[in-house]
């Protein structure tokens, strides 16, 4: 900021601007250089394919989601806030587990929020039945 004297002999304000411009273009390439840093990278993944296991010892729930979303809890049909008070109830034992049978079909963004309401009644131990493909043999678990 420089105060120069006017030719009618006042002071003349002004704002030099130069420094501001400058810091500002350093600002904008250090950002342009690290935005590319900071998205997320994309990787493509290819999903394992599943083999038969024995199944342990039962101590929990089937949950089953149809092709249309709706679900189920051991073949009782419930909406969402029934399956809610029933996963509360069945949490209280420690040893339950919440096993999902989710039609192929099924978008993820509903199977997602079939296990936050799990994980909301305090139900963390989650699995998923699938099917074996054909001809394969299951190892040793």
């Amino acid at each position: 900021m420089g105060l120069h004297p006017d030719s009618d002999g006042g002071m003349m304000c002004e704002i030099n601007v130069t420094p501001l411009v400058d810091v500002m273009l350093v600002l904008l390439v250090v950002f342009i250089l690290c935005a590319p840093l900071l998205a997320p990278q994309s990787l493509k993944v290819q999903l394992p394919h599943t083999v038969a296991v024995s199944a342990g010892q039962d101590h929990g729930a089937l949950l089953s989601v149809d092709a249309a979303g709706h679900l189920a809890l051991d073949g009782r049909t419930l909406d969402e806030a029934a399956l809610a008070y029933a996963l509360q109830r069945h949490a209280a034992n420690p040893g339950f587990q919440l096993r999902i049978a989710a039609d192929q079909s099924v978008p993820y963004g509903r199977v997602a929020a079939v296990m936050s309401i799990a994980q909301h009644a305090q139900v963390f131990h989650l699995s998923f039945v699938t099917l074996a493909r054909p001809g394969r043999q299951a190892r040793g678990a």
